[in-house]
């Protein structure tokens, strides 16, 4: 497998109209904000939600998920995905003649010439929570790594904390999103009021909270040491860009449609560079109207050219392998986006292959 092995910084943006791109469950699901600089704020959960949900779509198996359409704890999706695998004893076999450290775990706790893999899993499990087995815990970490590797695109990437009983291992995922911000300040829609008609003509009122127009970036970073423990690949990495981009464009719920990924950024390092160039928002020259509200792309410029400068400064010292980018299709960059670096092209918008799930 091409495993990861560079760092890299990354900044994607996208814009939001007339739309809740977060809601705060604690504030009746208002748009996220700093209500100080009336900057509007997203998590990097959104984020990494939407990459799920879309893969999904596409026939990843994702760990962070539901099952049946019904919200699990953590254990309990960990016990389906484990069964799924000790039940089928193909899978297991091959596996055993892939990975001989996991055949010799197994051995040693279960022992060999096993016909029901699932069964004898079972009858070795530590019957209660206050008996630790430490070679049980011991194969379960190296298992469900492996599975990881081989079937968890959403651990692979943004890893988890893993906290299940009978493991004792957790994933830190190579790729770490920043919660975005709102380039400038932001209005909430302030009439949002709604009126629903009910089938015996009676209504009822309701709200929907919204924001009139936001440009929102996010920063975030690629590591190649925790690529190495999740597995994480060069593969991975291109369906995480399309994901990042396509994700946002398939979440067509009332209250997320109008929003439309914008620009994408990201800084290769060569393979001995250990570091990152940091948040590469603050090389960002924004200016807007003073005197006139913010409605769309056309009352916002981005300036790059100090990112531009301090990336060509990072290229002469040898740091920068690449830089590879993106700009959806309709913009105009040299109005709304300007002076961006130089950059390769890669289409974010070509479809994602579907995957079946073994």
């Amino acid at each position: 497998m091409n495993i990861l092995n560079k760092n890299r910084d990354f900044l994607f943006g996208f814009e939001a109209n007339m739309t809740n791109p977060n809601g705060d469950p604690d504030h009746e699901n208002k748009p996220r904000m700093d209500y100080e600089t009336a900057t509007l704020l997203v998590s990097d959960e959104r984020r990494k939600r939407d990459c799920r949900d879309f893969l999904k779509n596409k026939g990843y198996e994702i760990f962070v998920d539901t099952l049946d359409d019904t919200k699990v704890t953590m254990e309990t999706m960990f016990e389906n995905i484990m069964n799924k695998w000790l039940s089928n004893k193909d899978k297991m076999d091959t596996l055993f003649k892939q990975n001989d450290m996991i055949k010799q775990k197994w051995e040693q706790i279960f022992g060999e010439n096993c016909d029901n893999y699932k069964a004898e899993y079972d009858s070795k499990k530590p019957k209660s929570k206050n008996k630790k087995n430490n070679d049980f815990i011991k194969f379960n970490n190296i298992l469900l790594t492996e599975i990881v590797k081989q079937s968890l695109i959403d651990i692979r990437l943004f890893g988890s904390a893993m906290a299940v009983e009978n493991v004792s291992k957790s994933y830190t995922g190579p790729v770490q999103i920043n919660w975005g911000y709102s380039l400038h300040p932001v209005e909430e829609v302030k009439s949002n009021s709604i009126t629903s008609i009910m089938n015996d003509d009676s209504s009822t009122f309701g709200k929907k909270n919204k924001i009139y127009y936001a440009l929102v970036a996010h920063y975030g970073t690629m590591n190649k040491y925790s690529a190495k423990y999740t597995g994480m690949t060069e593969d991975d990495a291109s369906i995480f860009r399309k994901a990042l981009v396509q994700g946002i464009m398939a979440n067509q719920t009332d209250s997320k449609q109008g929003q439309q990924p914008l620009f994408y950024i990201e800084v290769v390092y060569k393979p001995d560079f250990d570091v990152f160039l940091g948040d590469l928002r603050r090389f960002l020259e924004v200016s807007y109207p003073d005197d006139k509200p913010i409605r769309s792309l056309n009352d916002v410029k981005i300036d790059f050219k100090d990112l531009k400068n301090v990336i060509e400064k990072m290229k002469q010292k040898g740091y920068v392998d690449e830089v590879i980018g993106w700009v959806y299709p309709y913009i105009d960059t040299s109005k709304s986006l300007v002076n961006m670096p130089l950059y390769k092209e890669v289409d974010l918008l070509a479809p994602i292959s579907n995957k079946v799930v073994g």
